[in-house]
């Protein structure tokens, strides 16, 4: 079952005849100002970056992460959450998923397409995002798929359900684009007897096209030559959105997220982007890294993986779910990501797997769905661990998060309480407040998971 913030109990007969999503103009359609100060104690504070604070205290102020110990000196009049017996941790974040893009998550109409946009195409309503928040996913990197060579630009979202679009999205994360290799290409355009329909074709296609992004930049640079030089009579370049957006990926404007599975492919990207002068943030799925991980953690390459996603295709026939562990052993930066509506909600959960597959310390494995696909999203400096400063993104669970027992209980984002498992106690957010005032306030969420 579904809700919104801590009245979601009360909710559930409305929500059932909605398709099970919640009530849009009930909703916050604005951020409010979160309390001033919140303190969680008495919990066991999995920090990610300097270990775990048994019986420990979270300090949330003016929606920041104060302070994380054994105590906090926070003000007398601090919202206090008594988190005893509970776990709390930074907000699950997942680099690579489609919520919230309904169908337009391929523009395959061109091999090459890097001025598609997927914030034109991002729907902030779809129950999909408040599943995943009920899940503890408090940010997600939402990417063009995997049909074309050089895909669209990714939006970054803070999942901040209810809000408005431009309230959802994660202010200044870093421009990343999605390129691809492999199988889907080839199979998208081998089925219309188009290039690229081999792998040959595949990197023939992207070679091409950074050779025309190097011509258009050379055009440029001539004009701003002779601008320069005080040339009145210099005449501009056309103006090519596709050829821009290349070229903005040979300046390190944009993080490059390459959909790649074997790998023969990884070591040809990184030899293409080595030609062409641009890096490579991340491959995704990277099923066939361990076989290579030597070679790519030089580079700097990290991946988002899956952790025992096999036999799907052909490309997946040599995956083994200690990939992650492995390549992470090699040097590798591993993430886990959902690309499912259906994983997203259980991330924590792949995580815990990695604990059976191939011995990832608890820290290591929490890493994987915290810390390091923030680095791979280039929000790293602002989520993904508790440590001062840092948004105050945290989620209180009712047990060790890796465990297939747990369930997020309540997850703050920016400080702002944005679900809550428990029954309705009003006040506590702005959502509590729209919801007892439309009236409900009953308890009809069987098991409380919000889910």
């Amino acid at each position: 079952m579904f809700a919104i913030a801590s009245a979601e109990r009360g909710c559930m007969k409305l929500f059932a005849a909605a398709a099970l999503v919640p009530p849009l103009g009930l909703l916050a359609q604005a951020p409010e100002s979160a309390p001033t100060d919140i303190v969680i104690k008495n919990a066991t504070v999995m920090t990610v970056t300097h270990g775990t604070i048994e019986r420990g205290s979270v300090w949330l102020h003016n929606g920041k992460i104060a302070v994380a110990g054994t105590s906090v000196d926070a003000p007398a009049g601090a919202t206090v959450v008594d988190a005893t017996g509970k776990y709390v941790t930074p907000g699950i974040i997942d680099p690579h998923s489609h919520s919230a893009l309904g169908n337009d998550i391929n523009e395959a109409t061109s091999a090459v397409t890097p001025s598609m946009m997927m914030i034109d195409a991002f729907d902030n309503t779809d129950k999909a995002l408040y599943q995943a928040l009920a899940g503890g996913v408090t940010t997600e990197l939402l990417l063009h798929g995997s049909a074309n060579m050089i895909g669209g630009q990714a939006v970054v979202i803070k999942n901040k359900f209810g809000f408005s679009r431009d309230a959802m999205l994660f202010p200044n994360a870093p421009r990343s684009i999605k390129f691809a290799s492999g199988e889907n290409p080839k199979r998208v355009y081998g089925r219309r007897n188009e290039l690229p329909s081999t792998r040959m074709g595949n990197f023939e296609v992207m070679r091409q096209a950074f050779e025309d992004a190097k011509a258009y930049m050379a055009t440029w640079d001539a004009y701003n030559a002779k601008v320069a030089k005080g040339d009145k009579e210099a005449v501009a370049p056309k103006k090519d959105l596709k050829l821009e957006a290349l070229a903005d990926v040979l300046r390190g404007k944009l993080f490059v997220q390459i959909h790649c599975y074997r790998a023969d492919e990884f070591l040809t990207e990184e030899a293409i982007a080595k030609e062409y002068g641009y890096k490579v943030r991340a491959f995704h799925h990277a099923l066939e890294m361990y076989k290579v991980g030597d070679k790519i953690a030089p580079t700097g390459t990290g991946i988002a993986t899956f952790a025992d996603w096999w036999g799907f295709k052909d490309e997946a026939w040599d995956a083994i779910p200690w990939n992650a562990v492995m390549s992470m052993r090699e040097g590798v930066r591993v993430a886990l990501k959902s690309d499912s509506n259906d994983y997203v909600r259980r991330l924590n959960q792949e995580a815990g797997k990695m604990i059976h597959y191939g011995g990832a310390t608890e820290e290591e494995a929490l890493k994987m769905v915290t810390l390091n696909p923030a680095w791979i999203i280039g929000v790293d400096d602002r989520v993904g661990s508790i440590d001062t400063g840092k948004d105050g993104d945290i989620v209180i669970w009712n047990t060790d998060p890796l465990s297939t027992y747990a369930r997020a209980e309540k997850v703050y984002i920016d400080g702002n309480l944005f679900f809550d498992s428990s029954l309705p106690g009003l006040g506590t957010t702005h959502f509590h407040g729209v919801m007892h005032q439309a009236g409900f306030d009953g308890a009809d969420d069987e098991d409380g998971d919000g889910q």
